[in-house]
Parts: C-alpha cells; structure tokens; sequence
C-alpha cells in the first residue's frame, strides 16, 4: 500500500447541509414512480414536480425563497408531470413533459409567479405515450430534445414549434437516461433493453451502439464534459451498482475503458459531471450519500475523492450552474437534495483561508448565451459553449423578455402521433381566447342538452299516442 496520499485540489471539498429555514419546505413533491431527478435549477429559480390531484402541475420558486412555502403552480398537463428543464440561455422559460405525452413550454414571470399559471406559451404534441424526460441543447438557443415511452426521441426547434428531427425504431424498450456531448452534437442514451446508443442529433442515425449494464434495474448516462468520454451507472446481473467511464473513440471494443463496482445498494445511481473542476458526483436514489470522483484524462483515471454522507434519503438531484455559486466562498457546486416534502440546498466547497478570486479551482465557465441559433445548429453549424470568466462574478438578468414563437402548437389529438410529429397546426392562442372558446364551448353544450330533453319528451308523447292507436284496434 503506498505512502502517499495523491494530491489534488478537491480532495478536501466537503458539503455543508443547510437548516429547514434555509430549504423549500412545505412541497407536496410527486410520487410519480418515473425515474427522473424531480427537480432542476437555474441562476434564478428551481423547478420541482408537484403531487396534485385531477392533473400535472410542477412549481417554480425564486432561489431566495426559502423556508415554509405556499406556492403557486405551473398547471396545464392532465397527467402528472415528469420532468421539468430550464432553457440555458433563458432564465424565463421553463420546458415540462407529462404521462398526457405532452411537451410544453412556458414562461416564467419576472421575479417568480405569484399565482397559478395555466397556459403554456407552446404545446408540443407528437409522441404517442408519455414523456419521462426532456433536455435542452447546451449550445443552440431553443433546441429541446424530448424521449418518450413509445421508445423515440424528438428534437424540437421551440422558436417555430417544429420537430426537427426523430430518433425512432431503434430502442426496444424504455429510455432511461440521456445526455448531450459538450458541443451538442451527439446524444447517448441507456435503455432498459440494456443497450447503449450514441446518435447524431440532427439526422437520428445511429453512430455506436453496444452492449452496457446487464442488471434488470435502472441506467444513466453523463458524458464528461468536453472529455470525449462518458460514464453509465447501472447494475450487474447480481444486482451490485456499477460505475462504467467509456471512451467513445474506442467504443467498438464493447469494453468501458474503467469500471468500479460501488456497492450492494438497490437505489439508483445518479451521475452528474463538473466540466471546470472535473469532478464526477454519483448520489444514489434511497440513500443519503453523494460520492465524488476527480476524472483525470491524462492517465484515463477516475480517483474517489471523498463521501458526503446523511441519514436523510434523497428522492433525487439538481445541481446549480456553476455561474450561479457562491464564488467568493470558494463552493464548486450547489446540489438540490429532494426529500418527500422538501428540497434541500446542499454547498460543496474547498476549504481555503484566502478571500480572492481562485482563479485555479474556477475556470472560465459555461455562460448564459448561446453559441447558435437553432437554423444555424441544423444547417450543419457546430461550436462549444461561450465561457465566461467568474473573477466579477455574474449577475443573472431578472428581467422576464417575452418568449416569442414564430412558429404554432401542435394540436393534433394527445397521445396519438401525427405523420412526422408536425400533424395539424394552429397559432398559438392567448389565455383570454382560451377562456372565451371554453364558454362558447359550454353554451353550445347547454343549448343542445336542452334540445335532446325536449326530443326525449316528443318520443315519450309519440310512443303514448302509438299505444293508445294500437288498443284502439
């Protein structure tokens, strides 16, 4: 056994849990058996899926409000939401996905909603079952990638309401993770017939697809940052979780290029990698501890730092953008910890004594704009995300710019897909207009229940006259 301990930056970072006065407390959080994280952040809010009855419905709370909370929703869906995304380049507009197989996006008001939001500025429509989880593009402004239970992935231009593209007739089961490469150009999902695929997004077709966890449980995927490389977490057949890191050059192989068995547990594994620190963090679903891992691609290895433990399971992860941290506290990362009626900030910091900028454990980092348009990205343009450097910190824009469609909503009967997922289209309509077609809707129901009274009522007339003719006879 060696002396020496390896030296690196991260070793010591340590997580911080927070007081319930410092957590969203006092959220009826979905009990949805779907296996997504539950809630999502950004530099301004935090998403959360909801339990209601008679529909879907997921919150959206300003970062500073915390404590008891009792908060407005985002109501629209008729099945319970399963997952939520925040559009990287607009801290205003919010994407869910449903068991109505439904997609819509909305807009946040400035400063938070102060009471219950019911229409979407986008209903998307095209998928034949429900949708268990969504994606924004990390690079071209208004791309939004949906998988569905009717095993197909759609990739969405939101800024004309169009589906741009389709991975279809591949996957043979469930989807049940997906993640973008740095640039965006690929896509790798994990699937519960055990298979793991990496597509090319704008075309759908198939670049690799091979052998991955062979448990009947749950798999994720993480690509690692602007590594060409990506780690799963599933199980083996003896049900133990595994850690597989892939490298995609050499995926023709079939064998990942490092693989850890991590322990015995039944939760799933949640993996989410740190592009500026490249740190790796696993949590795993039902236990309250999150592992840390340093990727180091010189020598392809993958260190465990170190275990934040507690005795409190969590229910899922979110993890704030980097931009958002407290940098002059020296914290690296903000993760979310779902409890069953609460979130729970938890701060991850290196323990440093010195109170200037550390330029060394904060790297310039992934900004709020895009590097395309979504014209630009599917005419065969490709880039890297913008970086911008935290040395002044970043201040998030709070003002809510409307969220402008040229395009329309998809109304084509939900969950039954139309031709290509365009189907039959109509512009998108305001609240008010919403309103006023439900009662014309009502009145007309009125009016013709009236109708079918007063035929039954001429029957029942004509049937008696019919009986008296018959005895007469």
């Amino acid at each position: 056994m060696s002396r020496f301990v390896r030296a690196s930056k991260y070793r010591h970072v340590f997580g911080t849990p927070n007081k319930k006065e410092n957590c969203y407390d006092n959220l009826k959080v979905s009990r949805s058996a779907w296996d997504s994280n539950l809630v999502k952040a950004n530099s301004l809010f935090i998403s959360v899926n909801i339990e209601v009855g008679g529909g879907g419905a997921f919150a959206v709370i300003p970062l500073a409000n915390t404590g008891k909370l009792d908060v407005p929703l985002f109501l629209g869906h008729s099945s319970a939401v399963l997952d939520t995304d925040f559009n990287p380049f607009n801290d205003h507009i919010v994407a869910s996905a449903s068991e109505d197989s439904r997609v819509m996006v909305w807009q946040i008001p400035e400063g938070g909603p102060t009471a219950n939001v019911e229409a979407p500025v986008l209903t998307l429509n095209g998928h034949g079952r429900k949708v268990g989880h969504i994606l924004f593009h990390p690079t071209a402004d208004n791309v939004l990638l949906s998988a569905s239970a009717d095993y197909t992935v759609k990739i969405w231009d939101i800024s004309t309401g169009q589906q741009r593209s389709e991975l279809a007739n591949v996957h043979a089961d469930l989807i049940q993770g997906l993640t973008f490469n740095y640039n965006g150009t690929l896509v790798a999902t994990t699937c519960k017939d055990k298979k793991l695929r990496i597509f090319d997004v704008r075309t759908g077709a198939v670049v690799n697809e091979i052998n991955g966890h062979q448990g009947i449980k749950g798999s994720r995927v993480e690509w690692l940052g602007s590594n060409d490389k990506f780690v799963t977490t599933g199980f083996s057949r003896s049900s133990e979780r595994q850690l597989f890191v892939w490298d995609h050059a050499n995926l023709e192989s079939g064998e990942p290029l490092k693989s850890e068995t991590v322990d015995n547990a039944s939760g799933l594994l949640i993996p989410k990698y740190d592009n500026d620190t490249n740190m790796l963090y696993v949590a795993g679903k039902g236990d309250g501890n999150i592992r840390y891992y340093e990727w180091v691609d010189d020598d392809k290895s993958l260190y465990l730092l170190s275990e934040y433990k507690s005795q409190d399971s969590l229910r899922g992860i979110g993890f704030l953008p980097k931009r958002a941290c407290a940098i002059n506290e020296c914290e690296v990362a903000r993760i979310f910890k779902v409890h069953p009626t609460m979130v729970e900030p938890i701060s991850m910091k290196v323990p440093r004594k010195a109170d200037t900028f550390q330029a060394d454990i904060f790297p310039d980092t992934a900004g709020p704009q895009a590097a395309l348009t979504s014209d630009e990205f599917f005419a065969g343009k490709t880039a890297n995300p913008i970086l911008i450097s935290l040395e002044k910190g970043f201040a998030p824009s709070v003002s809510a710019a409307a969220f402008v469609t040229t395009g329309t909503v998809d109304i084509s009967s939900p969950g039954r897909p139309s031709g290509s997922g365009s189907g039959s289209r109509t512009p998108v309509i305001s609240e008010k207009e919403l309103q006023d077609t439900v009662n014309s809707l009502r009145r007309e129901n009125d009016e013709l229940k009236v109708q079918v009274n007063s035929k039954d009522a001429r029957i029942r007339q004509l049937e008696a006259q019919l009986e008296q003719l018959k005895a007469s006879s």
